[in-house]
């Protein structure tokens, strides 16, 4: 079985950071996709796609750190789908990438927002391509995740 999703895109939001009850750090932020064609009346035509991204651990905090709005990133990992019902009764479903890798492909320059407070500190050196954490750790739970 092969569960695998690679995308370079923007980054739509801020990532947000939040810390389990189990004290492991997960950063949720989204990523825009482009395509662009031409139809058969030779219309150009273009569809955004935009996807949920979560990190755990370290890779949560690295993103929390360096990611920003507007930057171009490569983001690698897994599909989740998750569900849950509303106290009304209705099901609900979210797709989100959990990713094990991530690179950025921008820099401040070429589109990042920048860190708050407008201050270049973080951005004299980018952060390693960072691999999610491997053995020794526990699995994370659904029901542990804060949101």
């Amino acid at each position: 079985m092969l569960n695998k999703a690679m995308i370079i895109g923007n980054v739509v939001r801020e990532p947000e950071i939040r810390t389990t009850p189990s004290g492991q750090n997960v950063a949720t932020f989204s990523v825009a996709t482009n395509a662009r064609w031409t139809d058969a009346s030779g219309q150009k035509q273009e569809k955004v796609e935009f996807h949920n991204i979560v990190a755990w651990r370290k890779l949560a905090d690295i993103c929390a750190q360096y990611l920003h709005k507007g930057l171009k990133v490569y983001v690698e990992g897994k599909l989740q789908t998750r569900d849950w019902v509303t106290p009304d009764g209705i099901k609900h479903y979210k797709t989100e990438i959990v990713a094990e890798n991530m690179e950025m492909l921008g820099s401040k320059s070429t589109g990042g927002s920048g860190p708050a407070g407008g201050s270049d500190a973080g951005f004299n050196q980018e952060p390693p391509i960072v691999e999610r954490e491997a053995g020794g750790e526990e699995e994370i739970k659904i029901e542990n995740i804060p949101f």
